[in-house]
């Protein structure tokens, strides 16, 4: 399967600062690697264990659960990726609006698959905190995330 790739050079704002330039190549890197590589190994190395703060309701705090949820949704859905349409940067602050497929044939379909709003917070070049928002865009989807996303995992609000 091809994987998707997160092009920094096609995505940048010439307006970014230095600091904000550096956390979005941090997140960059941590998306690609958890969410189309599905390299759970590098992002434990590389990203755990540090305080990780989950505003997501269905995933427990720290990256080791992170790991563990999307693990667990890339052995049903081996063919999952995420397109990065969009990052915005502010200060601490990066976003991600993006589609995620959970079949490579509906790679660029957006009647497909999940429309994602996720942010990060970092503190000094560090992932710290995560917000997302998710819509499903066609049936299955929906059903997928009425079945997966109904446990309360955390108590950390979604705001």
């Amino acid at each position: 399967m091809e994987r998707i790739q997160i092009s920094y050079e096609k995505l940048k704002k010439n307006t970014w600062t230095a600091q904000e330039v550096n956390n979005v190549k941090r997140v960059i890197d941590f998306v690609q690697h958890l969410m189309n590589n599905h390299d759970f190994d590098y992002i434990l190395k590389t990203y755990g264990p540090t305080e990780y703060k989950q505003h997501n309701r269905s995933i427990p705090n720290g990256i080791q659960a992170l790991i563990k949820y999307v693990e667990g949704y890339t052995k049903r859905f081996d063919e999952y990726t995420y397109d990065v349409k969009h990052i915005y940067a502010d200060g601490d602050f990066v976003i991600f609006h993006s589609h995620a497929t959970l079949n490579t044939k509906h790679r660029g379909n957006d009647t497909k698959g999940l429309n994602i709003l996720d942010v990060w917070r970092l503190e000094e070049g560090e992932i710290v905190e995560h917000w997302d928002a998710l819509q499903p865009m066609d049936g299955i989807t929906r059903f997928i995330n009425l079945f997966t996303g109904g446990a309360i995992k955390n108590t950390n609000g979604v705001y």
